[in-house]
């Protein structure tokens, strides 16, 4: 089962549907896909896609309605799933006298006066009449405590107008979905779920129109005690999956010079990662380092490539792939190439394809110590991790492992393994992924 999910952070759909060969080709079994409702199109900032103008409407910076379902045709043609990137939290944040009615006097005239092209990119519904009005909204200002569960679900993301709980702003989203489910998307990714109430997830995303459909949330947290407040709940009170931030923030501790490998031999069993099934598994997100205040849980650039190697050969989870266009770079130089196209680095495929090869198969711990960690998948994988400046040399008894030739999908070196133990040699801060031929 091909399950890793590439994020193709602000891909202009043209660009997705050329590459779906070669996608499928590397082992992706998922592309989830930039926000598709109606958002600036001339703006070409990331952050205009996650500011909806209209549900109604497909159309932003990276394309149309035409060529999103070029993109789930191409996609599906090679047997990859399409998951929606869907924000329904808020709307975008205009300068405008009717900012609270949308689209707006202004877009509803265009629409109007471009009939025939916005027809086209229609979703569902009438265009000649406003959507969302200002009785839509909350009107309590901008949150101040961001660990306050109240504040998070009643009050504004920065600005942005915040929807009201109420029947009709429900009802939209829901025909929304149907709406969308009909262009034949697999899924969704709910972004900024923790602002959602309890009530407004289960009445859009649990209902018999999504049954059958991979859901997965995002709520974004950096430490214990915001898991215990937003992120534990949503996991016992909803039947959705969601980015793993527990084990984002367990790798992140791990990987600190006073951290401990030893807690990677089976984090979910104490609390550091959501359960096996329940799990999209992280290194980076595309939050992380476009926006300031999450910048400080940026894994270094080694310990990220660590941190890979572990969530592609750890059992359990949905491994993601955050691969952009050098979207942070313009602020922060230091970011550039560091994930744009990473999608198809050498590095990452030969990740992919150890994934896919041991996907299922059980894991145990054959060595683990402080520095490092070496544990098996079945009886053909073995996945060894260094995080220190020194070599290390971890002997390990074989029972249960193939004896014979093992291959390193990263590297390409070849190894014999036999006897009842046996001695690897695994270089400083570096990771081996070995396959029995």
């Amino acid at each position: 089962m091909h399950d890793v999910i590439l994020h193709a952070f602000d891909w202009p759909y043209r660009e997705i549907s050329t590459n779906a060969a070669k996608i499928a080709e590397i082992g992706y079994g998922g592309v989830l896909i930039p926000p598709p409702l109606y958002s600036d199109p001339n703006g070409p900032e990331w952050w205009q896609r996650y500011q909806p103008k209209d549900y109604r409407v497909l159309r932003s910076h990276l394309g149309r309605k035409t060529g999103l379902r070029h993109v789930i045709k191409a996609l599906h043609k090679y047997g990859v799933k399409v998951y929606c990137d869907i924000v329904f939290n808020h709307m975008a944040n205009e300068n405008r006298p009717d900012r609270l009615n949308f689209p707006g006097a202004a877009e509803l005239e265009r629409y109007r006066k471009e009939r025939r092209q916005f027809g086209r990119d229609r979703l569902y519904g009438e265009l000649n009449e406003g959507l969302f009005s200002p009785w839509d909204f909350h009107n309590s200002g901008n949150i101040q405590n961001w660990l306050d569960e109240y504040q998070s679900t009643e009050f504004s993301l920065s600005g942005l107008p915040d929807l009201e709980l109420n029947e009709w702003v429900i009802g939209q989203q829901q025909t929304c979905l149907r709406a969308l489910n009909e262009l034949e998307f697999d899924g969704y990714r709910v972004d900024a779920v923790k602002h959602l109430p309890d009530e407004h997830i289960r009445r859009v995303f649990a209902t018999a129109d999504l049954e059958g459909k991979y859901l997965f949330g995002e709520a974004l947290t950096a430490n214990d005690n915001e898991e215990r407040v937003f992120l534990w709940p949503l996991l016992s009170e909803t039947g959705m999956s969601f980015y793993d931030f527990p084990l984002h923030e367990t790798l992140r501790r791990v990987f600190s010079p006073g951290g401990s490998m030893r807690e990677l031999a089976d984090p979910a069993a104490n609390g550091q990662a959501l359960p096996w099934n329940r799990s999209v598994t992280v290194a980076v997100t595309h939050d992380i380092p476009n926006n300031d205040g999450f910048r400080g849980q940026l894994l270094d650039k080694q310990d990220e490539f660590l941190a890979k190697v572990y969530i592609m050969g750890r059992d359990g989870g949905m491994p993601l792939v955050y691969s952009d266009h050098n979207e942070s770079a313009g602020k922060y130089p230091e970011d550039r190439d560091r994930w744009a196209n990473a999608w198809q680095r050498s590095d990452l495929k030969a990740m992919i394809a150890f994934h896919n090869v041991v996907h299922g198969l059980p894991q145990r711990t054959l060595y683990e110590a402080d520095g490092f960690l070496v544990f098996a998948r079945g009886y053909r994988g073995i996945v060894a991790i260094n995080k220190t400046a020194d070599w290390q040399h971890p002997t390990i008894w074989t029972f249960g492992l193939r004896l014979g030739t093992y291959r390193c999908q990263i590297h390409g070196h070849a190894m014999q393994v036999k006897g009842d133990n046996f001695t690897f040699s695994i270089p400083p801060r570096q990771a081996q992924l070995w396959l029995a031929d």
